[in-house]
């Protein structure tokens, strides 16, 4: 056959941070974790940690190990960099693993550090991460002339595509969903090397299967099902005929591999069964390559501008699909609202409607908030370096990536001097430019996407968040206190403010005048009750409780002092609700993901 078939695995796990513990900006991070232990089972094993990263941090042993029980270059994956930098912390020996399967036996895929919503981020953000990503990915990608890149719950944007795409001089693949794709006219298009103009230098892509990668997440169809479903529900007889390769491509989150105790199993049998039939497995990037290189005849036209597929701005891979208008995924399920629209949307979580309108408030602060710190580095380093340009600030930014993952980049002898680093600004006080990196990185890993994935808000990601984004925020406040900026420092504090007032936000927004999917979406009842907490012992919202966690133990005391008498420091705990997919594993407290120690 000439049918070929490649799965792509995106492997990220956003943390469980509570607490960010001071520091310099001349070292990586260090913070505590939540106490929340949880088993998960696999084959015969069960694997336990103290909290879900952790026990999914070790199942990644098995994943790897099945991964690389594989032949050689069948399958790609993309590990987040901060995820994989985890792995490194906790678990040494997996990242040797890790780091053995990405250069010999997988297809490595950059991606985005963080999983942030990228076209919900500026320009400016997103151009570093973009350089960042390759940055980190240089060891597995510095040989290949074609690479695939994953953007986060792939969502997309034309300008988006534009900034990775000239972030690095290799062509970028970008992997898709096939529902993002406009214009698909002709069905031998839909398993073919496809381009994307983002700008004057042209993009691939490719969209997954989506029914089928969700029938094997999902485990609803067996493996006889799976095969079938490859061999006779996606064959191209035009392609068979004219001795055309053509690509079946899937995707999953890597914990797709984990589902239930025999999915490592299910997925080695699958491969094994479609090679028995003639199938080739190979991964899409290396799909491209070959199309490119001519060793894989291609359709006349392919990999051409005359196989232009235009996708769908801010599309992705995991929307509510069932409340898009167009037939096309869109970013509704990180928004909270419709695009085409613009209503506030409603889902049900534990058998009852929650609006959404939450989600839309939780986006416009992070702006807010990301631009404040932005501006902040930015002019802190202009006071001091008044002549330092944009270009050069961006690129102290990108570099000090080299020491907040620094152990990964040394593991591969690249320099992470600070030489290296303040290059750029080489005439700043180091002192102060890594501080100032270093508030930087954390309001990036204060942006992951997952707090908006869940319908509800009170979960251990959304803390994460906004533990995180409340010490880049006290941390720059102390910053300005320290040269005597005043003023500033008091802007600062009220941004930081409204995460504490977060539920204030419904009347400085005027969210009551958007319109709703049915109605009372946007009504104060609805929004009040879509913040309710989760927990017994704080009747603090989530994002009052995370900020207000954190600003006890880090606020001048002054300004602690002065926000006692409007707050109870004592319900400032790190209680959150359950994710309800992560309920299919086996917590010891099944009610609420606690934390059962102090910082």
């Amino acid at each position: 056959m000439y049918q070929k078939f490649g799965y792509h695995f995106h492997a990220y796990q956003p943390g469980d941070i509570i607490y960010i513990h001071d520091g310099s900006g001349w070292d990586p991070i260090k913070y505590s974790e939540r106490l929340s232990p949880v088993s998960l089972r696999i084959r015969e094993t069960e694997v336990k940690s103290r909290n879900w990263t952790r026990t999914v941090i070790k199942a990644y042993e098995y994943t790897s190990d099945t991964l690389g029980s594989l032949k050689s270059g069948c399958a790609s994956v993309d590990f987040e960099p901060f995820t994989l930098y985890m792995i490194l912390r906790y678990k040494p020996r997996i990242y040797g693993e890790i780091v053995e399967l990405l250069m010999n036996k997988v297809e490595a895929v950059p991606t985005t550090p963080f999983h942030p919503i990228m076209p919900h981020l500026s320009v400016f953000e997103q151009a570093i991460l973009a350089k960042v990503s390759f940055d980190f990915y240089e060891p597995f990608t510095k040989n290949k002339d074609v690479v695939g890149y994953w953007l986060p719950e792939n969502v997309i944007t034309r300008e988006t595509a534009k900034i990775v795409a000239e972030s690095t001089t290799k062509d970028i693949v970008f992997l898709l969903d096939e529902r993002q794709f406009v214009g698909l006219n002709f069905p031998q298009a839909k398993f073919s090397c496809n381009t994307y103009k983002c700008n004057e230098k042209v993009a691939y892509v490719f969209g997954r299967d989506h029914q089928l990668s969700d029938a094997f997440a999902f485990n609803t169809l067996d493996i006889n099902g799976l095969v079938r479903g490859v061999v006779e529900g996606r064959i191209d007889v035009f392609k068979e005929n004219a001795k055309i390769p053509y690509l079946v491509y899937l995707a999953s989150d890597l914990e797709a591999l984990l589902a239930n105790p025999q999915q490592l199993d299910r997925f080695l049998a699958w491969v094994t069964k479609l090679e028995e039939k003639d199938v080739e497995t190979i991964n899409t990037v290396e799909f491209v390559r070959k199309k490119k290189s001519g060793e894989f005849k291609c359709l006349e036209g392919e990999c051409s501008g005359y196989f232009r597929i235009n996708v769908k701005d801010y599309s992705s891979w995991s929307d509510y699909y069932d409340l898009s208008i167009d037939g096309r995924t869109s970013d509704i399920r990180w928004v909270g609202m419709r695009r085409e629209d613009g209503k506030v949307i409603h889902r049900f979580y534990k058998k009852q409607k929650i609006s959404q309108l939450w989600k839309y408030a939780f986006t416009k602060l992070f702006r807010e908030l990301n631009r404040s710190i932005r501006f902040g580095v930015i002019d802190m380093i202009h006071k001091y370096l008044p002549e330092a340009s944009i270009d050069e600030i961006k690129e102290f930014l990108i570099r000090y990536s080299r020491i907040f993952f620094r152990e990964h980049y040394e593991y591969f002898e690249m320099d992470t001097t600070v030489d290296y680093v303040m290059e750029p600004l080489k005439d700043l006080d180091p002192t102060l430019a890594l501080k100032l990196g270093r508030i930087y990185y954390l309001m990036l890993l204060a942006n992951h996407s997952d707090p908006r994935f869940w319908e509800n808000i009170d979960t251990r990601v959304t803390f994460e968040n906004v533990a995180t984004i409340s010490k880049a925020l006290i941390e720059l406040m102390k910053v300005y206190i320290d040269g005597n900026m005043h003023e500033r420092a008091n802007y600062i504090l009220l941004e930081y403010m409204k995460l504490l007032a977060f539920a204030q936000l419904y009347y400085d927004y005027e969210l009551f005048k958007m319109p709703g999917l049915e109605g009372w979406e946007t009504t104060e009842k609805a929004w009040f009750d879509s913040l309710k907490s989760e927990v017994p012992n704080c009747n603090y919202n989530v994002i009052t409780r995370a900020a207000l966690y954190v600003g006890k133990e880090d606020l001048p005391k002054d300004i602690r002092n002065a926000l006692e008498a409007l707050y109870d420091m004592k319900k400032a705990v790190a209680d959150t609700g359950h994710i309800s997919g992560e309920m299919h594993g086996n917590w010891e407290n099944k009610e609420w993901c606690e934390h059962r120690a102090k910082v």
